[in-house]
């Protein structure tokens, strides 16, 4: 059963505020892509402009970025969310910690895509959660996450222009077009959809991570390895496994599930450091 998560969140107060101007360009160009192709795509008011009622909670350190930018919408569907209303702890998120240690970018009920927070409320990494709850490297930081997402953004807005005007589509096949193209173009290599497909498609082979460390359709895979072992300080106290993504490359996964510790692992929990680069599960 789905736990409603209060929307007035005890946020640590601690981290520094992201300046908007450090996402700026990529602002504007969010901002020219939905002027340009209004019939397919709008942007969400942020919480400085908008005439509505918003019962989003956002991180502190965001509130820059929100105030300007609620998010953006492609043919009606959600697709970039900076104002996340509901908030909840199965589904996508079993694994993740208190609501306090990330922030939703875009939800689906068996994926998501995450902002990760540190202890101090310090916005780090971006991760793609699929339906076997692996975590994948999206990106470095917000501001790369919102370029990518406008490239894909970009790309799936042309291929609707293709089809030719709006008025002249059907609705429903055209918007059934732009979620093809948004999971084409970004969410399917996030989210491990396009993993699934490789692996149905080459049915009974090897999958298993190979001794180049990555998995058999070519994924970077970090392995979850003892706390003692792992050399890393200052990890939470309880530890029971950890991965160190400081060097790893933007679509490594690390498999949550796949570890070998006491109890049920649908029990642990993700606590992150180093700007969401290091990962350590926790007992529940």
């Amino acid at each position: 059963m789905s736990t409603p998560m209060n929307n007035s969140l005890p946020w640590p107060a601690d981290a520094e505020v992201l300046p908007v101007a450090s996402v700026r360009p990529v602002l504007d160009r969010l901002s020219s892509l939905v002027t340009t192709h209004a019939q397919d795509a709008a942007a969400i008011p942020g919480l400085a402009v908008t005439e509505e009622e918003v019962s989003a909670d956002p991180p502190p350190a965001l509130e820059q970025i929100v105030d300007e930018l609620g998010g953006i919408t492609v043919r009606g569907l959600t697709m970039l969310t900076l104002q996340i209303e509901d908030r909840t702890d199965v589904g996508p998120y079993t694994l993740l910690g208190p609501a306090t240690t990330y922030y939703p970018l875009y939800e689906t009920p068996d994926s998501a895509v995450v902002l990760a927070l540190d202890e101090d409320g310090t916005p780090g990494a971006v991760y793609g959660i699929g339906e076997d709850l692996a975590l994948q490297l999206a990106a470095p930081d917000l501001g790369a996450y919102l370029e990518r997402f406008a490239a894909a953004l970009e790309a799936t807005l042309a291929g609707l222009a293709e089809r030719g005007p709006a008025e002249e589509d059907s609705e429903d096949a055209r918007t059934d077009a732009a979620e093809q193209l948004m999971d084409q173009h970004l969410f399917a290599e996030l989210l491990g959809m396009r993993e699934i497909e490789e692996a149905d498609e080459t049915a009974g082979a090897d999958k298993t991570t190979g001794t180049d460390g990555t998995a058999g359709t070519g994924i970077s895979v970090v392995p979850l390895q003892d706390p003692a072992a792992s050399g890393l300080p200052g990890l939470p106290a309880g530890a029971l496994a950890v991965a160190d993504l400081r060097e790893a490359p933007v679509g490594a996964r690390v498999d949550l599930m796949d570890v070998d510790v006491p109890g049920d692992p649908l029990e642990l929990h993700v606590a992150w450091s180093e700007r969401g680069r290091v990962i350590a599960l926790l007992g529940g």
